[in-house]
């Protein structure tokens, strides 16, 4: 069973206008202990995330222009954010946003790619945001109770078995035995893919090797 993103996600649109001040920006970081903000428009709609890199350009960077012809973009981009006032000024555009029906593996590697903590989900049809879904919310997943976990690693595995599957805080023993060694890794891969499971050990038996190879004849 897939988790998705409306199974963690967090109900709160932790989110601020786009003409909000610096000021107000802060106060809700603060307010929601948030290392940052969705920017949205008059519709709620996302347009931009405000992060605490954004406000510490305010403190780190003292000159409020550009000062060299042969700055890069992305140093023209920090000076005017130094300068900023708005969230829309602050703000990193346009917002990685992801839905209810996302699974939490793509929004975990989506974090991961794009080194956020957090991401605002997005209501598919109008595109308004309805929750947050934080780092911590992804990580719930490892805290599976062992039954549902099982259940989903059995619903896996060929019939009939027997197969043997212990766990213990997200580590998997998998006993039994296949038919090809191909076989016993695929599903040691399977189940190392299930949310919730921290690593595999197959201890499967295989009838035949099929990965044996067997040289050329001279």
């Amino acid at each position: 069973m897939s988790i998705e993103v409306k199974d963690v996600m967090g109900r709160v649109a932790i989110a601020v206008l786009a003409n909000a001040s610096f000021a107000d920006v802060v106060a809700a970081m603060k307010r929601f202990a948030v290392g940052a903000v969705t920017v949205v428009d008059t519709d709620r709609r996302p347009i931009g995330v405000v992060s605490e890199d954004d406000l510490l350009l305010k403190e780190i960077d003292t000159v409020r222009h550009s000062v060299s012809l042969f700055e890069s973009r992305k140093q023209r981009r920090e000076h005017e954010k130094a300068a900023a006032v708005t969230a829309s000024q602050l703000m990193t555009s346009p917002a990685i946003t992801v839905t209810p029906g996302t699974s939490v593996r793509d929004a975990a590697r989506l974090m991961h790619t794009q080194r956020i903590k957090q991401l605002p989900v997005i209501d598919p049809v109008t595109g308004k945001v309805i929750g947050t879904l934080h780092q911590r919310d992804v990580l719930r997943v490892f805290t599976r109770p062992a039954g549902e976990l099982e259940a989903d690693i059995r619903a896996l595995l060929p019939q009939p078995g027997p197969f043997t599957v212990e766990i213990d805080a997200g580590m998997v023993k998998l006993g039994g035995q296949v038919r090809r060694r191909s076989q016993a890794i695929a599903l040691v891969e399977a189940v190392r893919n299930v949310e919730g499971v921290v690593d595999v050990v197959g201890e499967l038996a295989a009838e035949d090797d099929d990965l044996i190879v067997v040289p050329p004849l001279m």
